[in-house]
């Protein structure tokens, strides 16, 4: 039902986003877009391109009067490093001094250089590494912060948290409870857990020392999902696939775990799966949430829970070895300005990624040419959830 387009470099002139079939009349918060990018930019951790770039965005089409038309929604995030990039980025010829400035022959260990080099045949690292840049994932942020206007709507919130920076994580226990989740910006890190956040800061410290970079894990958690969303009829259709395909498409993200996750292979049945229970007061619900409000590829009214494992970012300060592509050579691999910490940010771009899939279930369901239409199908579908329950 959505349709998100991206296109721009690194250190091109922009990035340009074009998102498609948003229903009429869904409001659209620009400043709401531009902290979503802020965030997007902070965490502890981060490099020195995010004290150059200020990210907001411009919108070109598709709103009017601070709600979407129906037809299709264009931005531009403009990259103001652009202005020291303008003859190595130039979409017109230039003289070879200008390619040779900023070249890259030394390809980076865990960065697309080599193997987007061996697709396309080229030596000149700049014009795979601009593109396969995480820069790109400012685009998606603001598409994630586009549709939670749709999300708002329909009552569903998306949050996210830092479990893990390195040898440093959260205890095993219970699920961080939401409440927690509505002041994790205050914390450097995104963590829920202040004395784990300290060691989380003392573990980026330590790797920024010694010249290395550090991973870890993110949870996306959304609360307010209708059960129902996506299908079991065919593969491609089940939403926990779909929302793993979204999550892995972040750089950096290496494993998705929805739920407990990898718990789930050392756990009997009897101790993995959520018991059902009903009541007058509470209704349908569950005695926990182990299944991440996912089964059989559909949601079923409790949260949804996923994680993500963010592999440490591949730019070290002390490269790793590699070669000269040109001269076969062993060199130590190019050093780009780069971050010794995503995780945080990374966090980020997963509920925009999350929010993005959510809000296609919901339109795949009850489409709608207009928010109003949209709503009044949920109503209607609610309703009979309702009756379904109190049938005796």
């Amino acid at each position: 039902m959505l349709r998100l387009l991206t296109a721009g470099e690194s250190h091109g002139p922009a990035l340009t986003i074009v998102v498609e079939g948003l229903p009429a009349g869904v409001p659209v918060d620009r400043a709401a877009i531009d902290a979503d990018l802020r965030r997007r930019q902070g965490g502890y951790g981060r490099g020195g391109r995010m004290k150059i770039e200020s990210d907001v965005v411009e919108i070109l089409s598709g709103v009017r009067h601070g709600a979407t038309l129906g037809s299709p929604v264009s931005f531009v995030i403009r990259n103001r490093d652009h202005e020291n990039w303008k003859d190595v980025m130039s979409a017109e010829p230039q003289p070879p001094e200008a390619k040779a400035r900023r070249a890259l022959k030394r390809p980076r260990p865990g960065h697309a250089d080599l193997a987007g080099a061996l697709k396309y045949v080229t030596d000149d690292l700049r014009s795979v590494l601009e593109r396969a840049s995480a820069r790109e994932t400012a685009s998606r942020v603001a598409a994630g912060a586009l549709v939670r206007g749709l999300l708002d709507a329909a009552g569903a919130q998306v949050r996210s948290h830092v479990v893990r920076i390195g040898a440093a994580a959260l205890p095993a226990g219970p699920p961080v409870a939401w409440e927690a989740l509505d002041r994790i910006e205050e914390s450097p890190v995104r963590c829920a857990d202040a004395r784990v956040a300290e060691a989380m800061i003392a573990e980026i410290d330590k790797a920024k020392r010694a010249g290395d970079t550090v991973g870890g894990v993110f949870e996306v958690v959304v609360r307010g999902l209708p059960p129902g969303l996506g299908s079991f009829g065919q593969w491609d259709r089940r939403l926990d696939g779909r929302l793993a395909q979204a999550l892995m498409s972040i750089p950096a993200v290496k494993a998705v775990a929805l739920g407990a996750g990898f718990e789930g292979g050392e756990l009997a049945g009897s101790a993995f799966h959520d018991e059902i229970f009903y009541d007058e007061k509470r209704g349908l619900h569950r005695g926990s949430n182990r299944a991440g409000g996912l089964e059989g590829g559909v949601t079923n009214g409790e949260e949804l829970r996923a994680r993500a494992v963010v592999k440490p970012i591949p730019t070290l300060l002390v490269p790793l070895r590699s070669i000269d592509l040109r001269t076969k050579e062993p060199e130590a691999a190019s050093v780009e300005r780069s971050d010794t910490c995503v995780v945080p940010a990374a966090g980020v771009v997963g509920e925009a990624m999350v929010c993005w899939v959510a809000a296609d279930a919901l339109l795949e369901k009850l489409g709608g040419d207009s928010l109003a239409e949209f709503l009044d199908h949920l109503d209607a579908s609610r309703a009979q959830w309702k009756a379904f329950l109190e049938k005796r």
